[in-house]
């Protein structure tokens, strides 16, 4: 049985607000491509841009399209493309265009993810990391 967990992180961005994001464990490339079309399922619902920055593995547009996934409202940017990722998210999360950001801890690392303008926005952060497959979570689902 495939199985992933997800990780609720709380940063703090100042002293009155605190903003979520969520990493998400998963043991290979199989259930990593699992997990993010569950995402950008229910990203797809909210009407709103899903911003996914990858590395080269992610699924084809059949998939998408087999998994009833709006492709035309996914904006998909390869690493290996960006010069200013900071810039690029930040962009994304202040813009209010974005349902979701979602990418990996070998692009974002977690400490990054905690400089983000997280506060004000109603963008949700996904970020997708390794794990041992022993590893045992704070929320699993």
């Amino acid at each position: 049985m495939l199985h992933t967990q997800v990780q609720n992180i709380s940063v703090s961005q100042a002293k009155t607000a605190n903003k979520r994001y969520q990493l998400v464990y998963a043991e290979d490339d199989i259930v990593s491509s699992l997990e993010l079309l569950k995402i950008l399922y229910r990203c797809n619902s909210l009407h709103r841009w899903t911003l996914l920055i990858a590395p080269d593995n992610i699924p084809s547009k059949a998939l998408l399209d087999n998994s009833s996934i709006d492709s035309s409202k996914l904006l998909v940017l390869r690493q290996r493309h960006l010069i200013n990722l900071e810039y690029v998210i930040n962009s994304a999360l202040c813009k209010g265009n974005f349902a979701a950001v979602i990418t990996w801890t070998d692009i974002v690392s977690e400490q990054q993810l905690s400089q983000f303008k997280l506060i004000d926005s109603d963008t949700e952060v996904f970020c997708f990391t390794r794990t041992s497959g022993h590893e045992v979570s704070v929320v699993a689902h």
